[in-house]
């Protein structure tokens, strides 16, 4: 049980670790946003760079924070009946629809990976006058997925053993 706690801890930690790094893109992106505003309207020389800087790095950061999220159960849920229930049942009724969420992230997995190793294997630039490489941001969608699936794990196992025991937070 000490090992399973750990690999859940770690898991945990990880992604705290990854949304910790992660969320610090914001001041970057705030900053690239200020110096467009400064340079189109004080000296009317608008870049070519800005807009789409900003679009590169929005998406990895919500990609990687999704686990983050997901471990600290910050995403929408439909509460209507499901937050009037005890824990053990909503553990009970989450490992019933967890499934659901595997094969979703599984397919976010294998297909974000043919996608990603596609446009790697492409060098992949956007089309426009600035053409930055397009191909490291989408390489984070695979390893957005491998981060949500371990911290998906870490749930399965935590409602599993909190719908067996009865017993909420020991691991």
């Amino acid at each position: 049980m000490h090992v399973l706690k750990k690999f859940l801890h770690g898991i945990d930690r990880l992604n705290y670790w990854v949304a910790r790094i992660v969320s610090w893109s914001v001041v970057v992106i705030i900053a690239a946003t200020v110096y467009e505003v400064i340079m189109r309207y004080i000296f009317n020389s608008p870049t070519i760079w800005v807009f789409e800087f900003n679009y590169l790095l929005h998406g990895p950061y919500f990609l990687l924070l999704g686990a983050y999220t997901f471990a600290i159960n910050g995403h929408v849920n439909v509460d209507v009946f499901y937050g009037r229930f005890k824990p053990r049942v909503k553990a009970i009724i989450d490992l019933f629809t967890m499934p659901l969420f595997f094969f979703f992230i599984g397919m976010m997995l294998i297909y974000g990976g043919q996608f990603s190793l596609n446009s790697f294997s492409f060098r992949e630039n956007l089309s426009s006058a600035w053409a930055p490489p397009v191909y490291p941001v989408k390489m984070i969608i695979p390893l957005a997925a491998a981060l949500i699936m371990l911290q998906g794990i870490a749930k399965y196992i935590r409602c599993l053993h909190l719908a067996i025991t009865g017993r909420e937070g020991d691991l």
